[in-house]
C-alpha cells in the first residue's frame, strides 16, 4: 500500500491507477504520468491507494493490460479493498467491460476521470451546459456498457453531472438532449460575441497554459481582483475578464480553463465558446510551472491544444512561473533554452513589473504614427483617437483638427469606418 494513505481519507473512495510505458514512453515519464492521475483522482474525490505500470509494446486490445495482469489487478484490488480502477488513457467500450467483468470493479478511463472533475467544477450556465454535452457525447457509444455498469455504480468517482440519469436512458433521448444543448450554446455564443464585440477597441491579452500553472494567481497579481485561484487541477472553467491599465495602455486581461495531457476532443469541442477568449486574442501570456520536471512536455501539450482550437501564429510572451521553487540550475536551463521568457512569481509578485514592461514592448509593435487632418464635423472620429490611440500633438485650425497619434493597426482600421475616406498623406477626402 502507498505510504501516503492517511486514516483520515478512509472514507475515501479507494482507487488503483495503472498506466503503460513502453517504446515511445520511458518509466520515469510513466511515473510522472501516473503522478498527475493521482492528483487527477484526488480532485474527483478518490485517495491513489496502488499504481500498477506495465511495460507493453503497445495496448492490449481485449483488456488493455492483457489477461495475465488483470489477474494481478483483481488480487491487489482484493487485498487492498480497493473500489475503483482509473487507467491514464481512453479505452474502448469493449476494454471497459471486459476489465469490469475481470475485476467486479468500477472501471474508469482518463476521458471519464476530466469529465467527471468538470462537472464538479462547473458553476456557471455555460460550463454546466458544456460539461453535460461533453459526457453525453462520451455516454453515446458506450450506452451499451452501462447498462452492465449499472449494477456496480453507487455514486463516487465517475458519476457526478447527469451520470445516473443517463443510464436510463437511451440513444434516442440523449441524441435530443445533446441537440437542445447545441442549441443553448449557440445561444450563448452568440452573446459572448456581443460582449467581445463591445471590447473591440482594446487589446485583448488572454492567459493560457497547462492547468495549475498559476495562471489564475497571475491574474489576480496583475489586476488586483479576487479570481478564484486554487492549488488544484482545473480551478478555473469560465472565462474572467478583467480591465488591466498599464502604463501606456488598457487591456483587458482573461483567465480561461487551463489544459492538460490528453484533453477529451469532446471538452475542447464543447469549450469552443469559452476558448474563443484564446483564439481571439491579441497576444497570449503562455504562463507554464517552471518547477515542474515535466515543463518541456507542458509547453508542448499548450501548443498541441492552441492549434487545435486555431490560436496559433499569435504574439505570445513565455511566462515562466513559480520562479522563486526552481532550482538556479533550471533557471539557467530556461533561460538558455527560452531567451525571451519572463520569470516571475506569481504568488510573492516577483518579475511583475517586467512582465508588464514586455506586454508594453509587444503592444507597441501594433502601434503607426499618424498625423491626420480631420474636418471638426467628424467629432467622433476625434473622439475615437483620444480614447484608443495616444495623442502627441493637437492642433485646431479653421474647421478642422490636425491630429498627430499613434494607434494601433486594428483601431486604424476601425478609425477609417468613421471616416468617409483616408487619403494617402492621411488627410481626410
Amino acid at each position: 500500500m502507498l505510504d501516503d494513505v492517511k486514516n483520515s481519507d478512509i472514507q475515501r473512495e479507494r482507487v488503483i491507477l495503472v498506466g503503460l510505458y513502453g517504446p515511445d514512453t520511458t518509466r520515469f515519464q510513466a511515473e510522472e504520468y501516473l503522478d498527475e492521475l493521482a492528483m487527477l483522482a484526488d480532485t474527483a474525490g478518490g485517495i491513489t491507494v496502488e499504481r500498477v505500470l506495465q511495460n507493453r509494446t503497445r495496448p492490449d486490445v481485449s483488456t488493455y493490460i492483457g489477461a495475465g495482469k488483470l489477474k494481478e489487478l483483481k488480487r491487489i484490488m482484493s487485498e487492498e479493498n480497493i473500489d475503483t480502477v482509473i487507467f491514464d488513457d481512453d479505452l474502448s467500450p469493449t476494454q471497459i467491460r471486459n476489465v469490469e467483468n475481470g475485476t467486479d470493479a468500477k472501471v474508469l478511463d482518463r476521458s471519464a476521470l476530466i469529465l467527471d472533475i468538470f462537472a464538479s467544477r462547473a458553476k456557471t450556465a455555460a460550463a454546466k451546459t458544456q460539461v453535460e454535452l461533453a459526457q453525453l457525447q462520451y455516454l453515446l457509444p458506450r450506452l451499451t456498457r452501462y447498462w452492465t455498469h449499472l449494477s456496480r455504480q453507487k455514486g463516487g468517482i465517475g458519476t457526478k453531472g447527469p451520470g445516473e440519469t443517463q443510464i436510463e436512458t437511451d440513444r434516442r433521448l440523449i441524441g435530443q438532449r445533446i441537440a437542445t444543448l447545441k442549441d443553448k450554446l449557440e445561444k450563448l455564443e452568440k452573446q459572448r460575441t456581443t460582449q467581445r464585440k463591445s471590447r473591440e477597441g482594446m487589446v485583448r491579452i488572454s492567459l493560457v497554459g497547462y492547468t495549475n500553472a498559476g495562471k489564475s494567481t497571475l491574474m489576480n497579481a496583475l489586476t488586483e481582483t479576487g479570481v478564484l485561484a486554487e492549488n488544484q487541477l482545473f480551478a478555473t472553467l469560465d472565462s474572467t475578464v478583467r480591465r488591466h491599465e498599464l502604463e501606456n495602455h488598457d487591456v483587458l486581461l482573461s483567465d480561461t480553463v487551463g489544459f492538460i495531457r490528453k484533453l477529451p476532443h469532446n471538452l475542447v469541442e464543447s469549450f469552443k465558446s469559452t476558448l474563443d477568449e484564446v483564439a481571439e486574442a491579441d497576444i497570449l501570456l503562455h504562463v507554464v510551472d517552471g518547477s515542474s520536471p515535466m515543463t518541456d512536455e507542458y509547453i508542448e501539450v499548450v501548443e498541441t491544444t492552441l492549434e487545435e482550437i486555431g490560436a496559433t501564429n499569435k504574439r505570445t510572451i513565455l511566462v515562466v512561473n513559480k520562479v522563486d521553487k526552481m532550482k538556479a540550475e533550471k533557471i539557467t536551463e530556461m533561460k538558455r533554452d527560452f531567451p525571451k521568457a519572463v520569470f516571475v512569481s506569481a504568488e510573492r509578485g516577483m518579475g511583475l513589473s517586467a512582465l508588464e514592461e514586455e506586454i508594453e514592448a509587444m503592444i507597441e509593435l501594433d502601434y503607426e504614427r499618424h498625423t491626420m487632418q480631420i474636418p471638426v464635423s467628424k467629432y467622433k472620429a476625434v473622439a475615437f483617437i483620444h480614447e484608443n490611440g495616444n495623442v502627441e500633438n493637437e492642433k485646431f485650425l479653421a474647421d478642422e483638427v490636425e491630429l498627430t497619434f499613434n494607434i494601433s493597426n486594428k483601431n486604424y482600421k476601425q478609425l477609417s469606418h468613421l471616416l468617409d475616406t483616408i487619403g494617402a498623406n492621411g488627410e481626410v477626402v
